[in-house]
């Protein structure tokens, strides 16, 4: 499991450093960038859920899809109280975005090429479990700290999420044992492939388009990315390493938690006029840094899982 996750990464690496490359020779633009974003999340995200959910019914999937849900539960639950333990009020006034940099993974962009190259379609299956989690908190406590409360309707923002409602479609589908017509499923399946490439490169340009000179030497930075990839990783593992979980699920738990800092951090902070540009330098140093820091978590859970 960490050679193939290392190699992995590696792979994805490179697909950032392209993504990197194109912005500085000006190749993408600013506003080509949330165009290829959008449609990764509109479009090749959804369509993957969907053709992962295409396959036999099986107790034993179902089963371990609960369980996915309830440790998808529990490893947000710790990320909430370590983060909200070790950032304080006082500590600066940017503690909500270093809150929810903490405590939130970029599930989707990341966690999908991840988990789907290293456990195959069963881990994405399981992860959607995670995403889904991830987005309803997202839009109830993730709300709470940028804006100071929160509204029962704005979770409706949260539930009509692209991820969480081709999920759900997608749930509906393989429970009814609804078979896509062969032709429109190999058509889905060739916008899913491109899922690992569009994620890479949409990080490589954020990266390109953010001062690493200056995210380098701001200390307050260091501090939420070795929360959010190693203290609460490491938190969610022994937690892990407590349960008779099936490996993929205790896996699929790990790598989603162990991911960069959300992407949404930048549009939650511009929404709500919190410091955007400290958000986009959080997600870029947490996505970098973690090409590093997953293959220690893994070479951790190679003992204790």
């Amino acid at each position: 499991m960490f050679l193939l996750i290392v190699s992995q990464l590696f792979k994805m690496l490179v697909i950032l450093l392209v993504g990197i490359f194109c912005c500085r020779i000006g190749l993408v633009s600013p506003e080509g960038s949330r165009c290829i974003s959008n449609l990764l999340l509109n479009i090749v995200n959804p369509c993957l859920i969907i053709t992962v959910y295409q396959t036999d019914y099986d107790e034993a999937l179902v089963a371990g899809l609960l369980i996915s849900f309830a440790a998808a539960v529990a490893s947000h639950i710790i990320a909430i109280l370590i983060s909200t333990l070790l950032i304080r009020r006082n500590s600066s006034s940017d503690f909500p975005l270093e809150r929810y940099a903490a405590v939130y993974s970029n599930c989707g962009f990341i966690g999908i090429p991840l988990i789907g190259s290293v456990l195959g379609n069963e881990g994405v299956f399981y992860l959607t479990a995670y995403m889904t989690v991830f987005n309803l908190l997202t839009w109830t406590h993730g709300l709470s700290l940028m804006k100071g409360n929160f509204r029962l309707r704005n979770l409706r923002d949260g539930i009509l999420s692209p991820m969480v409602l081709s999920t759900v479609l997608a749930m509906l589908l393989f429970f009814v044992q609804f078979k896509i017509p062969g032709p429109l499923l190999d058509s889905m399946n060739y916008i899913a492939d491109m899922n690992t490439p569009l994620a890479m490169m949409i990080a490589g340009f954020s990266v390109a388009h953010s001062n690493l000179k200056k995210i380098c030497t701001d200390l307050r930075i260091y501090r939420v990315a070795v929360l959010k990839l190693l203290v609460i990783p490491l938190a969610v593992l022994v937690f892990l390493s407590f349960l008779p979980l099936d490996s993929t699920v205790a896996y699929t738990t790990l790598i989603a938690s162990a991911c960069p800092t959300a992407t949404t951090i930048t549009m939650m902070s511009i929404l709500y006029n919190k410091n955007h540009a400290y958000a986009s330098e959080l997600f870029s140093f947490t996505t970098v840094l973690s090409i590093l820091t997953i293959p220690v978590i893994m070479f951790a859970a190679s003992f204790l899982l």
